[in-house]
Protein backbone atom coordinates (compact mmCIF):
# COMPACT_ATOMS: atom_id res chain seq x y z
CA UNK A 1 0.00 0.00 0.00
CA UNK A 2 1.25 3.14 -1.13
CA UNK A 3 1.69 5.64 2.01
CA UNK A 4 3.43 9.03 0.37
CA UNK A 5 4.45 10.08 -2.66
CA UNK A 6 5.65 13.58 -3.69
CA UNK A 7 1.96 14.46 -4.41
CA UNK A 8 1.50 15.09 -0.38
CA UNK A 9 1.93 18.34 1.49
CA UNK A 10 1.38 17.37 4.79
CA UNK A 11 3.88 16.67 7.45
CA UNK A 12 2.98 14.06 9.31
CA UNK A 13 0.81 10.91 9.04
CA UNK A 14 -1.21 7.87 10.82
CA UNK A 15 -2.49 4.99 8.29
CA UNK A 16 -4.86 2.43 9.94
CA UNK A 17 -5.13 -0.78 7.66
CA UNK A 18 -7.11 -3.64 8.68
CA UNK A 19 -3.86 -5.26 9.32
CA UNK A 20 -1.43 -2.79 10.80
CA UNK A 21 -1.17 1.18 11.91
CA UNK A 22 1.65 3.21 10.75
CA UNK A 23 2.72 6.09 12.18
CA UNK A 24 5.56 8.42 10.41
CA UNK A 25 6.67 12.48 9.57
CA UNK A 26 8.96 14.22 7.73
CA UNK A 27 12.04 15.51 8.58
CA UNK A 28 13.51 18.19 5.81
CA UNK A 29 17.02 18.33 5.48
CA UNK A 30 19.31 20.42 3.10
CA UNK A 31 19.41 17.65 0.71
CA UNK A 32 15.75 16.44 0.97
CA UNK A 33 14.14 15.15 3.60
CA UNK A 34 13.82 12.23 5.68
CA UNK A 35 10.86 9.63 6.86
CA UNK A 36 10.59 8.32 9.91
CA UNK A 37 7.96 6.34 11.63
CA UNK A 38 6.26 3.21 13.54
CA UNK A 39 4.18 0.45 13.21
CA UNK A 40 2.16 -2.20 14.72
CA UNK A 41 0.17 -5.43 13.51
CA UNK A 42 1.17 -7.56 10.68
CA UNK A 43 2.19 -5.56 7.92
CA UNK A 44 3.76 -7.75 5.51
CA UNK A 45 5.02 -5.92 2.57
CA UNK A 46 4.01 -2.11 2.59
CA UNK A 47 4.77 0.60 0.01
CA UNK A 48 6.36 3.12 1.55
CA UNK A 49 7.27 5.58 -1.37
CA UNK A 50 6.97 5.95 -4.99
CA UNK A 51 7.75 8.47 -8.29
CA UNK A 52 7.65 8.91 -11.87
CA UNK A 53 10.63 8.44 -13.53
CA UNK A 54 11.90 9.68 -16.59
CA UNK A 55 15.22 8.79 -16.93
CA UNK A 56 15.71 5.53 -19.09
CA UNK A 57 19.08 4.94 -16.52
CA UNK A 58 19.11 3.82 -13.22
CA UNK A 59 21.80 3.05 -10.53
CA UNK A 60 20.89 -0.21 -8.72
CA UNK A 61 22.39 -2.41 -6.10
CA UNK A 62 21.89 -6.10 -4.76
CA UNK A 63 21.10 -6.93 -1.32
CA UNK A 64 24.59 -8.86 -0.78
CA UNK A 65 27.97 -7.93 -1.27
CA UNK A 66 28.96 -10.18 -3.85
CA UNK A 67 26.23 -8.78 -6.29
CA UNK A 68 26.15 -5.53 -8.93
CA UNK A 69 26.32 -2.42 -8.16
CA UNK A 70 26.11 -0.52 -11.64
CA UNK A 71 24.09 1.60 -13.89
CA UNK A 72 21.47 0.44 -16.10
CA UNK A 73 19.17 0.88 -18.98
CA UNK A 74 15.95 0.63 -17.93
CA UNK A 75 14.40 -0.51 -21.38
CA UNK A 76 16.94 -2.61 -21.93
CA UNK A 77 17.87 -4.39 -18.56
CA UNK A 78 17.02 -7.84 -17.41
CA UNK A 79 18.38 -10.94 -15.27
CA UNK A 80 20.30 -12.90 -17.53
CA UNK A 81 20.77 -15.59 -14.79
CA UNK A 82 20.39 -19.02 -15.97
CA UNK A 83 18.49 -22.08 -14.50
CA UNK A 84 21.07 -24.03 -13.24
CA UNK A 85 22.80 -20.64 -11.54
CA UNK A 86 19.61 -19.93 -9.88
CA UNK A 87 18.70 -23.42 -8.54
CA UNK A 88 21.95 -23.53 -7.19
CA UNK A 89 22.77 -19.93 -6.13
CA UNK A 90 19.15 -20.09 -4.38
CA UNK A 91 19.62 -17.25 -1.85
CA UNK A 92 22.48 -15.63 -2.67
CA UNK A 93 20.55 -14.13 -5.58
CA UNK A 94 18.34 -12.03 -3.21
CA UNK A 95 16.24 -12.93 -0.12
CA UNK A 96 13.16 -12.96 -1.94
CA UNK A 97 14.98 -14.57 -5.37
CA UNK A 98 10.96 -15.27 -7.09
CA UNK A 99 11.70 -10.70 -6.69
CA UNK A 100 14.03 -11.07 -9.87
CA UNK A 101 11.70 -12.71 -12.18
CA UNK A 102 9.45 -9.85 -12.28
CA UNK A 103 10.99 -6.09 -12.84
CA UNK A 104 14.42 -4.69 -11.73
CA UNK A 105 15.02 -5.02 -8.18
CA UNK A 106 17.23 -2.43 -6.10
CA UNK A 107 18.18 -3.23 -2.69
CA UNK A 108 19.01 -0.48 0.18
CA UNK A 109 19.19 2.39 -2.25
CA UNK A 110 18.77 3.32 -6.05
CA UNK A 111 19.82 6.28 -7.91
CA UNK A 112 19.52 8.47 -11.24
CA UNK A 113 21.76 11.32 -12.35
CA UNK A 114 20.62 13.97 -9.87
CA UNK A 115 18.63 11.68 -7.16
CA UNK A 116 19.05 9.27 -4.66
CA UNK A 117 16.47 7.38 -2.78
CA UNK A 118 17.92 5.03 -0.07
CA UNK A 119 17.21 3.35 3.40
CA UNK A 120 19.44 4.56 6.47
CA UNK A 121 19.48 1.31 7.87
CA UNK A 122 18.04 -2.53 8.26
CA UNK A 123 17.30 -3.67 11.41
CA UNK A 124 14.08 -5.24 11.35
CA UNK A 125 12.46 -4.95 7.73
CA UNK A 126 14.18 -5.88 4.46
CA UNK A 127 14.19 -2.36 2.45
CA UNK A 128 14.42 -2.45 -1.68
CA UNK A 129 12.99 -0.89 -4.37
CA UNK A 130 11.21 -1.84 -7.72
CA UNK A 131 11.05 -0.18 -11.03
CA UNK A 132 7.52 -0.74 -11.87
CA UNK A 133 5.36 1.03 -14.34
CA UNK A 134 7.22 4.14 -15.45
CA UNK A 135 8.11 4.44 -11.22
CA UNK A 136 10.80 3.88 -8.68
CA UNK A 137 8.97 2.35 -5.59
CA UNK A 138 10.24 1.62 -2.13
CA UNK A 139 9.06 -1.14 -0.02
CA UNK A 140 9.37 -2.29 3.58
CA UNK A 141 8.99 -6.30 3.98
CA UNK A 142 8.18 -7.48 7.60
CA UNK A 143 7.78 -11.24 5.91
CA UNK A 144 5.12 -12.42 8.45
CA UNK A 145 5.72 -11.09 11.49
CA UNK A 146 3.16 -9.96 13.63
CA UNK A 147 4.08 -6.85 16.35
CA UNK A 148 1.99 -6.37 18.96
CA UNK A 149 3.68 -3.19 20.14
CA UNK A 150 5.47 0.10 17.74
CA UNK A 151 8.66 -0.93 16.13
CA UNK A 152 10.96 1.26 14.24
CA UNK A 153 10.42 1.56 10.78
CA UNK A 154 13.89 1.24 8.44
CA UNK A 155 14.09 5.48 7.90
CA UNK A 156 13.87 6.57 4.41
CA UNK A 157 16.20 9.57 2.55
CA UNK A 158 15.35 11.45 -0.66
CA UNK A 159 18.39 13.01 -1.49
CA UNK A 160 18.58 15.50 -4.78
CA UNK A 161 21.84 17.54 -6.05
CA UNK A 162 23.79 18.09 -8.90
CA UNK A 163 25.12 14.57 -9.36
CA UNK A 164 24.41 10.88 -8.17
CA UNK A 165 28.32 10.76 -7.01
CA UNK A 166 28.16 13.11 -4.66
CA UNK A 167 24.61 12.45 -3.40
CA UNK A 168 25.75 8.80 -2.69
CA UNK A 169 28.77 9.89 -1.05
CA UNK A 170 25.94 12.32 1.14
CA UNK A 171 24.27 9.06 1.57
CA UNK A 172 26.76 7.06 3.15
CA UNK A 173 27.61 9.82 5.47
CA UNK A 174 23.97 9.62 6.57
CA UNK A 175 23.82 5.86 7.15
CA UNK A 176 26.96 6.46 8.91
CA UNK A 177 25.41 8.80 11.62
CA UNK A 178 22.37 6.49 11.97
CA UNK A 179 24.11 2.90 12.45
CA UNK A 180 27.16 4.82 14.39
CA UNK A 181 29.71 1.95 13.44
CA UNK A 182 32.54 0.92 14.96
CA UNK A 183 34.98 -0.65 13.29
CA UNK A 184 39.36 -0.85 13.36
CA UNK A 185 41.32 1.60 12.55
CA UNK A 186 43.40 -0.44 10.88
CA UNK A 187 43.44 -0.96 7.11
CA UNK A 188 44.78 -4.07 6.67
CA UNK A 189 47.73 -5.18 4.18
CA UNK A 190 48.30 -9.24 3.64
CA UNK A 191 48.03 -12.97 1.59
CA UNK A 192 45.30 -14.84 1.06
CA UNK A 193 45.67 -18.58 -0.13
CA UNK A 194 42.42 -18.93 -2.25
CA UNK A 195 42.49 -17.17 -5.71
CA UNK A 196 45.53 -19.44 -6.34
CA UNK A 197 45.01 -22.48 -4.36
CA UNK A 198 41.18 -22.36 -3.69
CA UNK A 199 40.38 -25.95 -2.03
CA UNK A 200 43.18 -27.50 -2.72
CA UNK A 201 45.98 -25.30 0.05
CA UNK A 202 47.82 -27.80 1.96
CA UNK A 203 50.17 -27.36 5.23
CA UNK A 204 53.08 -27.82 3.19
CA UNK A 205 52.20 -24.89 0.90
CA UNK A 206 51.11 -22.25 4.10
CA UNK A 207 54.91 -23.40 4.94
CA UNK A 208 56.05 -22.56 1.87
CA UNK A 209 54.14 -19.25 1.21
CA UNK A 210 55.24 -18.00 4.26
CA UNK A 211 58.73 -18.57 3.80
CA UNK A 212 58.67 -17.08 0.66
CA UNK A 213 56.92 -13.95 1.88
CA UNK A 214 59.29 -12.14 4.28
CA UNK A 215 59.99 -9.09 1.54
CA UNK A 216 56.05 -8.20 1.07
CA UNK A 217 55.56 -6.89 4.90
CA UNK A 218 52.32 -8.40 5.05
CA UNK A 219 50.07 -7.53 8.34
CA UNK A 220 48.12 -10.50 7.80
CA UNK A 221 48.73 -13.79 6.98
CA UNK A 222 45.32 -15.96 5.72
CA UNK A 223 43.79 -19.57 5.27
CA UNK A 224 40.79 -19.27 3.06
CA UNK A 225 38.62 -22.35 2.53
CA UNK A 226 40.01 -25.67 2.71
CA UNK A 227 41.68 -26.17 6.55
CA UNK A 228 38.11 -26.88 7.91
CA UNK A 229 36.83 -30.30 8.41
CA UNK A 230 33.43 -29.70 6.60
CA UNK A 231 31.44 -26.37 6.27
CA UNK A 232 29.57 -26.72 9.56
CA UNK A 233 32.29 -28.67 11.44
CA UNK A 234 34.58 -25.67 11.90
CA UNK A 235 37.41 -27.43 13.58
CA UNK A 236 41.28 -28.25 11.43
CA UNK A 237 40.69 -31.49 9.09
CA UNK A 238 43.22 -34.18 9.24
CA UNK A 239 45.84 -32.90 7.05
CA UNK A 240 45.91 -29.16 8.90
CA UNK A 241 47.66 -28.75 12.61
CA UNK A 242 45.77 -27.47 15.15
CA UNK A 243 44.50 -23.91 15.80
CA UNK A 244 47.22 -23.25 18.06
CA UNK A 245 50.22 -24.58 15.38
CA UNK A 246 48.61 -23.09 12.85
CA UNK A 247 48.45 -19.65 14.87
CA UNK A 248 52.38 -19.84 16.27
CA UNK A 249 53.36 -20.52 12.72
CA UNK A 250 52.17 -17.68 11.47
CA UNK A 251 53.13 -15.63 14.27
CA UNK A 252 56.45 -16.33 13.62
CA UNK A 253 56.53 -14.20 10.72
CA UNK A 254 55.40 -11.54 12.43
CA UNK A 255 52.22 -11.66 10.83
CA UNK A 256 48.31 -11.49 12.50
CA UNK A 257 46.61 -15.21 11.69
CA UNK A 258 43.65 -15.13 9.79
CA UNK A 259 41.16 -17.95 8.66
CA UNK A 260 37.82 -18.45 6.23
CA UNK A 261 34.88 -19.54 7.40
CA UNK A 262 31.34 -19.89 6.90
CA UNK A 263 29.54 -19.34 10.46
CA UNK A 264 25.91 -19.27 8.73
CA UNK A 265 26.43 -22.41 6.78
CA UNK A 266 26.01 -26.04 7.37
CA UNK A 267 26.70 -28.90 4.76
CA UNK A 268 24.34 -32.04 4.14
CA UNK A 269 27.65 -34.01 5.36
CA UNK A 270 28.72 -31.95 8.64
CA UNK A 271 28.36 -33.64 11.99
CA UNK A 272 26.49 -30.79 12.50
CA UNK A 273 23.91 -31.37 10.13
CA UNK A 274 23.71 -34.97 11.70
CA UNK A 275 23.40 -34.34 15.00
CA UNK A 276 21.76 -30.94 15.28
CA UNK A 277 18.85 -30.60 12.62
CA UNK A 278 16.82 -28.83 15.19
CA UNK A 279 19.74 -25.94 15.03
CA UNK A 280 18.96 -24.95 11.61
CA UNK A 281 15.73 -22.78 9.60
CA UNK A 282 12.92 -24.83 8.62
CA UNK A 283 10.87 -25.09 5.54
CA UNK A 284 6.88 -25.21 5.75
CA UNK A 285 6.92 -28.46 6.54
CA UNK A 286 9.75 -28.87 9.43
CA UNK A 287 12.64 -30.02 7.14
CA UNK A 288 15.83 -27.72 7.27
CA UNK A 289 15.75 -25.83 4.24
CA UNK A 290 18.32 -25.22 2.05
CA UNK A 291 20.16 -22.10 1.26
CA UNK A 292 22.02 -22.87 -1.29
CA UNK A 293 24.03 -25.52 -3.31
CA UNK A 294 27.53 -25.31 -3.10
CA UNK A 295 31.00 -27.72 -2.52
CA UNK A 296 28.42 -30.11 -4.78
CA UNK A 297 26.02 -30.03 -1.66
CA UNK A 298 23.06 -28.95 -0.28
CA UNK A 299 23.65 -26.07 2.42
CA UNK A 300 21.30 -25.30 5.52
CA UNK A 301 21.21 -22.20 7.63
CA UNK A 302 22.04 -22.07 11.62
CA UNK A 303 19.45 -20.68 12.77
CA UNK A 304 20.58 -17.74 15.28
CA UNK A 305 17.53 -17.76 17.01
CA UNK A 306 17.87 -20.92 18.59
CA UNK A 307 19.52 -20.93 22.42
CA UNK A 308 21.97 -24.11 21.62
CA UNK A 309 23.04 -22.71 18.27
CA UNK A 310 23.62 -19.47 19.26
CA UNK A 311 25.93 -20.79 21.92
CA UNK A 312 28.18 -22.89 19.62
CA UNK A 313 28.31 -20.16 17.27
CA UNK A 314 29.76 -18.54 20.00
CA UNK A 315 32.01 -20.74 21.31
CA UNK A 316 33.39 -21.24 17.39
CA UNK A 317 35.18 -18.03 17.76
CA UNK A 318 36.04 -18.15 21.26
CA UNK A 319 37.70 -20.99 20.18
CA UNK A 320 39.59 -19.83 17.47
CA UNK A 321 40.80 -16.41 19.41
CA UNK A 322 42.07 -18.58 22.34
CA UNK A 323 44.23 -20.38 20.23
CA UNK A 324 45.59 -17.38 18.48
CA UNK A 325 43.48 -16.57 15.55
CA UNK A 326 43.16 -12.58 15.44
CA UNK A 327 41.09 -12.42 11.48
CA UNK A 328 38.17 -13.62 10.65
CA UNK A 329 36.66 -13.64 6.82
CA UNK A 330 33.77 -14.71 7.18
CA UNK A 331 31.54 -15.73 4.23
CA UNK A 332 28.45 -16.55 3.25
CA UNK A 333 26.76 -14.56 5.43
CA UNK A 334 23.26 -14.33 3.25
CA UNK A 335 22.72 -18.19 4.90
CA UNK A 336 21.67 -15.98 7.44
CA UNK A 337 18.65 -14.19 6.24
CA UNK A 338 16.92 -16.60 4.32
CA UNK A 339 13.25 -16.47 5.16
CA UNK A 340 11.93 -19.57 6.88
CA UNK A 341 10.93 -20.95 10.49
CA UNK A 342 13.55 -20.52 13.55
CA UNK A 343 12.99 -21.18 17.04
CA UNK A 344 11.80 -17.56 17.22
CA UNK A 345 9.42 -15.88 15.38
CA UNK A 346 11.30 -12.60 14.00
CA UNK A 347 11.74 -11.52 10.71
CA UNK A 348 14.96 -12.89 8.84
CA UNK A 349 16.61 -9.47 8.56
CA UNK A 350 16.04 -9.47 13.01
CA UNK A 351 17.68 -13.14 12.87
CA UNK A 352 20.75 -12.04 10.87
CA UNK A 353 21.45 -9.15 13.63
CA UNK A 354 21.12 -11.45 16.03
CA UNK A 355 23.71 -13.60 14.67
CA UNK A 356 26.28 -11.04 13.88
CA UNK A 357 25.78 -9.44 17.20
CA UNK A 358 27.20 -12.64 18.75
CA UNK A 359 29.65 -13.23 15.97
CA UNK A 360 30.67 -9.71 16.98
CA UNK A 361 30.75 -10.17 20.97
CA UNK A 362 32.96 -13.37 20.37
CA UNK A 363 35.36 -11.85 18.22
CA UNK A 364 36.06 -8.86 20.16
CA UNK A 365 38.89 -6.61 19.06
CA UNK A 366 39.72 -9.22 16.18
CA UNK A 367 39.28 -7.92 12.49
CA UNK A 368 36.29 -9.12 10.87
CA UNK A 369 35.48 -9.49 7.10
CA UNK A 370 32.33 -9.93 6.09
CA UNK A 371 31.79 -11.39 2.50
CA UNK A 372 28.65 -12.76 0.62
CA UNK A 373 27.08 -10.63 3.32
CA UNK A 374 23.21 -8.46 3.26
CA UNK A 375 24.65 -4.71 3.16
CA UNK A 376 22.75 -2.58 5.28
CA UNK A 377 22.29 -5.22 8.35
CA UNK A 378 25.93 -6.30 8.67
CA UNK A 379 26.77 -2.48 9.05
CA UNK A 380 28.94 -1.92 12.49
CA UNK A 381 29.31 -5.93 13.13
CA UNK A 382 32.26 -6.11 10.59
CA UNK A 383 35.39 -4.25 10.11
CA UNK A 384 35.49 -5.00 6.28
CA UNK A 385 33.45 -6.36 3.76
CA UNK A 386 34.09 -7.70 0.51
CA UNK A 387 32.01 -5.63 -1.94
CA UNK A 388 32.20 -7.38 -4.97
CA UNK A 389 31.69 -10.88 -6.54
CA UNK A 390 34.63 -13.07 -6.70
CA UNK A 391 37.89 -11.95 -8.99
CA UNK A 392 39.23 -14.59 -11.12
CA UNK A 393 42.19 -15.25 -13.27
CA UNK A 394 40.82 -13.73 -16.27
CA UNK A 395 38.94 -10.51 -17.18
CA UNK A 396 35.82 -10.61 -19.62
CA UNK A 397 34.22 -7.32 -20.65
CA UNK A 398 31.32 -9.97 -23.16
CA UNK A 399 30.20 -12.04 -19.65
CA UNK A 400 26.81 -12.91 -18.38
CA UNK A 401 26.23 -9.70 -15.94
CA UNK A 402 25.49 -11.41 -13.00
CA UNK A 403 27.14 -12.94 -9.29
CA UNK A 404 29.86 -14.73 -11.13
CA UNK A 405 33.68 -15.04 -10.63
CA UNK A 406 34.99 -12.37 -13.18
CA UNK A 407 38.19 -9.76 -12.42
CA UNK A 408 35.92 -7.31 -14.79
CA UNK A 409 32.72 -7.42 -12.73
CA UNK A 410 35.01 -7.48 -9.04
CA UNK A 411 36.69 -4.47 -10.33
CA UNK A 412 33.21 -2.59 -11.44
CA UNK A 413 32.31 -2.70 -8.16
CA UNK A 414 35.56 -1.98 -6.57
CA UNK A 415 34.95 1.65 -7.91
CA UNK A 416 31.16 2.08 -7.99
CA UNK A 417 30.98 1.13 -3.96
CA UNK A 418 33.42 3.24 -3.23
CA UNK A 419 31.52 5.42 -1.07
CA UNK A 420 31.28 2.79 1.33
CA UNK A 421 34.68 2.87 2.24
CA UNK A 422 35.83 4.01 5.21
CA UNK A 423 32.27 5.11 6.26
CA UNK A 424 30.85 1.78 6.99
CA UNK A 425 33.82 -0.42 7.17
CA UNK A 426 36.67 -0.73 5.26
CA UNK A 427 36.24 -2.00 1.75
CA UNK A 428 38.10 -5.14 0.21
CA UNK A 429 38.36 -5.17 -3.22
CA UNK A 430 39.21 -8.75 -3.35
CA UNK A 431 42.51 -9.91 -3.54
CA UNK A 432 45.24 -8.73 -5.87
CA UNK A 433 46.62 -11.54 -8.54
CA UNK A 434 50.02 -10.42 -9.69
CA UNK A 435 51.31 -13.33 -10.94
CA UNK A 436 52.45 -13.88 -14.88
CA UNK A 437 51.69 -17.01 -15.17
CA UNK A 438 48.62 -19.45 -14.54
CA UNK A 439 46.58 -16.40 -14.99
CA UNK A 440 45.24 -15.16 -18.39
CA UNK A 441 45.60 -10.95 -17.28
CA UNK A 442 48.15 -9.39 -19.55
CA UNK A 443 50.05 -6.39 -17.56
CA UNK A 444 47.59 -3.59 -18.08
CA UNK A 445 44.87 -6.05 -16.40
CA UNK A 446 47.11 -6.32 -13.61
CA UNK A 447 48.22 -2.69 -12.96
CA UNK A 448 44.64 -1.40 -13.16
CA UNK A 449 43.13 -3.82 -10.56
CA UNK A 450 45.83 -2.95 -8.32
CA UNK A 451 46.32 0.67 -8.80
CA UNK A 452 42.46 1.92 -8.71
CA UNK A 453 41.99 -0.63 -5.15
CA UNK A 454 45.19 1.44 -3.90
CA UNK A 455 43.88 4.78 -5.19
CA UNK A 456 40.65 4.13 -3.26
CA UNK A 457 42.53 4.07 -0.13
CA UNK A 458 40.97 -0.34 0.41
CA UNK A 459 42.41 -3.13 1.90
CA UNK A 460 44.91 -4.65 0.16
CA UNK A 461 45.26 -8.75 0.07
CA UNK A 462 47.57 -10.81 -2.36
CA UNK A 463 46.27 -14.11 -3.21
CA UNK A 464 48.95 -15.43 -5.59
CA UNK A 465 51.73 -19.01 -4.76
CA UNK A 466 54.81 -16.37 -4.17
CA UNK A 467 56.78 -19.17 -6.14
CA UNK A 468 55.84 -17.85 -9.05
CA UNK A 469 56.91 -14.76 -11.22
CA UNK A 470 55.24 -11.94 -9.23
CA UNK A 471 54.80 -8.78 -10.44
CA UNK A 472 55.98 -7.38 -7.60
CA UNK A 473 56.76 -3.40 -8.27
CA UNK A 474 52.78 -2.99 -9.24
CA UNK A 475 52.12 -4.60 -5.34
CA UNK A 476 54.74 -1.81 -3.95
CA UNK A 477 53.00 0.86 -5.96
CA UNK A 478 49.67 -0.19 -4.88
CA UNK A 479 50.51 0.71 -1.46
CA UNK A 480 52.06 4.17 -2.03
CA UNK A 481 48.99 5.01 -3.35
CA UNK A 482 46.85 4.28 -0.24
CA UNK A 483 45.96 6.71 1.92
CA UNK A 484 44.12 9.28 0.32
CA UNK A 485 40.31 10.86 -0.31
CA UNK A 486 38.82 9.46 -3.31
CA UNK A 487 35.81 10.33 -5.29
CA UNK A 488 34.58 9.07 -8.19
CA UNK A 489 33.00 10.47 -11.33
CA UNK A 490 31.57 8.65 -14.24
CA UNK A 491 29.04 6.46 -12.39
CA UNK A 492 25.99 6.85 -14.77
CA UNK A 493 28.65 7.39 -17.71
CA UNK A 494 27.51 5.43 -21.34
CA UNK A 495 30.14 3.33 -20.85
CA UNK A 496 32.21 2.19 -18.21
CA UNK A 497 35.45 4.60 -17.78
CA UNK A 498 35.67 6.65 -14.55
CA UNK A 499 37.59 9.44 -13.49
CA UNK A 500 39.25 8.62 -9.73
CA UNK A 501 40.55 11.83 -8.12
CA UNK A 502 42.44 10.78 -4.58
CA UNK A 503 43.80 13.99 -2.41
CA UNK A 504 46.27 13.19 0.54
CA UNK A 505 47.50 9.24 -1.02
CA UNK A 506 50.96 8.46 0.61
CA UNK A 507 52.41 10.05 -2.57
CA UNK A 508 50.17 13.22 -2.95
CA UNK A 509 47.60 14.21 -4.67
CA UNK A 510 46.66 11.75 -7.66
CA UNK A 511 44.07 11.50 -10.96
CA UNK A 512 43.26 8.13 -12.60
CA UNK A 513 41.50 7.97 -15.77
CA UNK A 514 40.26 4.11 -15.88
CA UNK A 515 38.73 2.90 -19.03
CA UNK A 516 37.17 -0.61 -17.76
CA UNK A 517 36.01 -1.63 -21.16
CA UNK A 518 39.57 -1.07 -23.34
CA UNK A 519 41.46 -1.90 -20.09
CA UNK A 520 43.09 1.04 -20.53
CA UNK A 521 44.02 3.61 -17.67
CA UNK A 522 46.34 6.67 -16.69
CA UNK A 523 47.80 8.19 -13.78
CA UNK A 524 48.35 11.69 -13.04
CA UNK A 525 50.00 13.09 -10.36
CA UNK A 526 49.90 16.53 -8.74
CA UNK A 527 51.37 17.37 -5.21
CA UNK A 528 51.26 21.60 -5.36
CA UNK A 529 47.86 21.70 -3.77
CA UNK A 530 47.30 21.83 -0.50
CA UNK A 531 47.65 18.36 2.10
CA UNK A 532 44.78 18.22 3.84
CA UNK A 533 43.91 15.61 7.00
CA UNK A 534 40.50 14.97 7.45
CA UNK A 535 39.26 15.42 10.95
CA UNK A 536 35.64 15.34 12.12
CA UNK A 537 32.06 14.84 10.63
CA UNK A 538 29.64 17.43 12.83
CA UNK A 539 26.02 16.72 12.45
CA UNK A 540 23.93 19.64 13.37
CA UNK A 541 20.41 19.69 14.79
CA UNK A 542 18.58 20.24 11.90
CA UNK A 543 20.70 17.07 10.63
CA UNK A 544 23.31 18.77 8.29
CA UNK A 545 26.52 17.08 7.68
CA UNK A 546 29.96 19.78 8.05
CA UNK A 547 33.13 17.97 6.94
CA UNK A 548 35.99 19.56 8.88
CA UNK A 549 39.57 19.03 7.39
CA UNK A 550 43.11 21.13 8.54
CA UNK A 551 46.10 21.54 6.28
CA UNK A 552 48.83 19.37 6.76
CA UNK A 553 52.27 19.86 7.62
CA UNK A 554 54.42 18.06 6.16
CA UNK A 555 57.43 19.28 7.79
CA UNK A 556 56.35 17.89 11.49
Amino acid sequence: MKIFSMNYDEKFFEIKKKNYILKFNIQNILEGFILRGEIKGRPGRIELFSEEIKDNIVFINSWQSWGLSTKVKIDQYQYNIPEEKKRKAKYSLHIMPENLNKNIISDYFIGKKDRVYGFLKSKVAHPFFEIKEKKIVAYLDFFDRDFEEYVEIEPFIYLKGENIEKLLEIYADYVKFENHPKFSKWNPIGWSSWYHYYEDLTWEDTLKNLELSKEYNYEVFQLDDSWQKDIGDWIPKDSFPDFDEIANKIKEYGYIPGLWLAPFSVSETSEMFLNHKDWLVKDENGKPKVAYINWNKNIYALDTTHPEAQEHLKNIFLNMRNNGIHYFKIDFLFAGTIPGKRYLEVTPIEAYNIGMKIIREATGEDFVLGCGAPILPSIGYVDGMRISADTAPFYKTNDRDFVYQNAYFALRNVITRYFMNGKWWWNDPNCLLLRTEDSEFNDKVIEMYSYVSGLLNNMILQSDNLSKSIKKDVYFNSLKLRGGIPHVKGLMNDNYSFEIEAFNTNIGNVKMHVDLGEINFNLEYDIDYPQLNKNTIHREDDNRLFHYYEERDNNA
